[in-house]
């Protein structure tokens, strides 16, 4: 069967090449190697140009999967390879019908993957808001932008006012977690806790967790506020994350609850409430109200991310609240420590694993494994790099495809036992605008495809200095452009630009140059080599790459362009071997 030779296959070792093909045994070299976990790269917050307060996100079979409040009106998911959604597909897979109890205002849709099926619990009401309550959607396929059946309202006996909830699965038993009412009246909004029989079913009591009784939490009310509420585990304890003060005001903030490893998380004393928020506004990095959040893993599973919704004004209130993103540091103690919020201009590291498209998450069609959803904003040639390993005793073939058309046929050559082999298509690909698809072909049982990558930098995602900015262009490959100025201290800085093994690589910069003359810009690789670039003339928007060779170490290298003797507008850094 074609898929038993598509495996996740063993670590980095060594370096040989071969007319474009390079493997790796550690006997090849003896300087130390890091471990390769993708080709790196960085994003910038927000995750998506569109409005998504209180967003939720899965990541599941080498894509993320986002759910946020969309207008009230319906119940959208996006799906991107990546926690960069500027590009997602996307899809309203529920609408409500009209006039019932959850015909209006839903709210903080919840996706989660619970005993093999996807579910989305979210808040409704018949468009009075003290009718809030909690429903469940249950997937009818295991695709989560498929069609979903309504399996309707999810509540306790007492069935008050509810909203933002979602399930704790816990030493292999389930519990029902939201923010609601004590009574009839909006005076505030406590976080509740209740054992579930199954997704579907709250099968005990309400126990009141936490009410908001610190000043921050009562910041903006009455109604004083708990919400938003938000799970992350790790040895055995498990944070429950909550929202505190008004969601209309900058005020906003992330509060926690911590259960330690056997307790019973229906005791409410077992929970302890932290006295400081995790989270809150920041005037330097222009966050406010950073709030409503959810917890995702990197791509190769080492990282936990939070995901949280802010603004950039103060005045805000609920418009402009979009998803961010940053990675979680643990303490000594084991406790999740945030940190401040990142600017919009911060350049991130992406999660680890990032862009590592493995063939485990390929369909299989024919003797084709096939990668979907390859993002491109415009036509572009972009490079493949493909990670495998081929036990035969000689050269196999495979073919190279693209949106269902072969473009290249290449040889890989044989590897050692264990080891990764690495190889360049020889020509570009040709991406469309749109998703793309990426096909692989081969024949005989001893070649393994481990995954593919497009080692493609967006510019937009580099970090500026100086008056330099990332601006929306849609004629970029991304999202954007870089631009870059002329004088001291201006910059842009490409770092945790990730490549396996030290070598010479072939680096090509798509750049444009509006003026009508030639301009000079100096590149530097970690600080020491130094090259000089002349970029032409180019016509507006037009990016024309420049190609150049320069020696990388093994894991990150930071690549700089400064002293430009003009304007620049960068939209992208390619490598290739």
């Amino acid at each position: 069967m074609l898929s038993k030779k598509f495996v996740i296959l063993a670590v980095l070792m060594a370096l040989i090449i071969i007319t474009g093909v390079w493997l790796m045994t550690s006997k090849e070299s003896n300087n130390e190697e890091i471990p390769y976990m993708g080709h790196g790269g960085a994003f910038k917050n927000p995750l998506a140009e569109i409005d998504t307060p209180d967003p939720s996100i899965v990541y599941r079979d080498g894509y993320y999967y986002m759910t946020f409040t969309h207008n009230g009106t319906d119940v959208m998911v996006m799906k991107s390879r990546t926690l960069d959604f500027h590009q997602a597909q996307r899809k309203v897979i529920w609408y409500p019908p009209v006039d019932t109890r959850y015909s209006a205002n839903i709210w903080a849709p919840e996706i989660q993957y619970l005993r093999g099926k996807w579910y989305i619990y979210f808040a409704a009401d018949d468009g009075h808001n003290e009718n809030h309550r909690m429903y469940v959607l249950e997937a009818d396929t295991e695709d989560p932008l498929g069609t979903y059946s309504f399996k309707g309202q999810l509540t306790d006996d007492t069935d008050k006012w509810a909203i933002d909830g979602l399930v704790l699965e816990h030493d292999n038993q389930l519990y029902y977690i939201w923010s609601g009412w004590e009574g009839e009246v909006n005076i505030a909004q406590n976080t509740y806790i209740a054992a579930m029989s199954d997704p579907l079913t709250v099968s005990g009591p309400r126990i009141l967790l936490s009410k908001p009784d610190m000043e921050w939490e009562r910041a903006g009310g009455p109604p004083y506020i708990n919400e938003g509420q938000a799970i992350l585990q790790k040895d055995g304890r498990v944070f429950l994350m909550y929202s505190g003060a008004g969601s209309w005001t900058p005020f906003y903030s992330l509060g926690m609850l911590t259960l330690e490893p056997g307790d019973d998380p229906l005791v409410a004393s077992n929970w302890k409430k932290s006295k400081q928020p995790l989270l809150q506004m920041d005037d330097e990095a222009g966050v406010y109200g950073p709030g409503h959040n959810t917890f995702v893993s990197s791509p190769d599973g080492t990282e936990e991310w939070i995901v949280y919704h802010a603004t950039s004004g103060i005045h805000d209130g609920w418009n402009n609240r979009k998803a961010r993103a940053q990675k979680i540091v643990w303490d000594e103690e084991g406790n999740p420590q945030i940190g401040k919020p990142l600017a919009l201009d911060s350049a991130i590291p992406v999660p680890s694993g990032t862009g590592v498209f493995k063939a485990e998450h390929a369909v299989i069609r024919g003797d084709r494994l096939e990668f979907d959803l390859i993002p491109s904003s415009v036509e572009t040639k972009a490079p493949l790099m493909i990670r495998y390993r081929n036990s035969a005793d000689m050269a196999q073939a495979i073919t190279i495809w693209i949106n269902d058309k072969q473009v290249d046929e290449l040889e890989l050559p044989v590897t050692e036992s264990e080891t990764i082999g690495y190889i360049y298509s020889s020509i570009p690909l040709q991406l469309q605008a749109g998703s793309n698809k990426i096909g692989i072909g081969t024949t005989g049982s001893s070649v393994h495809i481990h995954s593919i990558e497009l080692p493609r930098y967006e510019a937009e995602a580099a970090q500026t200095h100086g008056n330099g900015e990332a601006i929306v262009n849609p004629f970029s490959s991304g999202w954007g452009v870089a631009r870059l100025t002329e004088g001291d201290g201006e910059m842009l800085s490409f770092d945790h630009t990730v490549v396996p093994r030290s070598g010479t690589y072939q680096i090509a910069l798509a750049m444009s140059n509006p003026s009508e003359q030639a301009i000079k810009v100096e590149l530097k690789v970690n600080g020491g080599q130094k090259k000089l670039i002349t970029i032409p003339p180019t016509d507006r928007n037009i990016y024309k790459p420049i190609k150049l060779e320069i020696k990388l170490e093994s894991g990150d290298n930071r690549i700089t362009l400064n002293n430009a003797s003009g304007r620049l507008d960068i939209d992208y850094m390619d490598i290739t071997f």
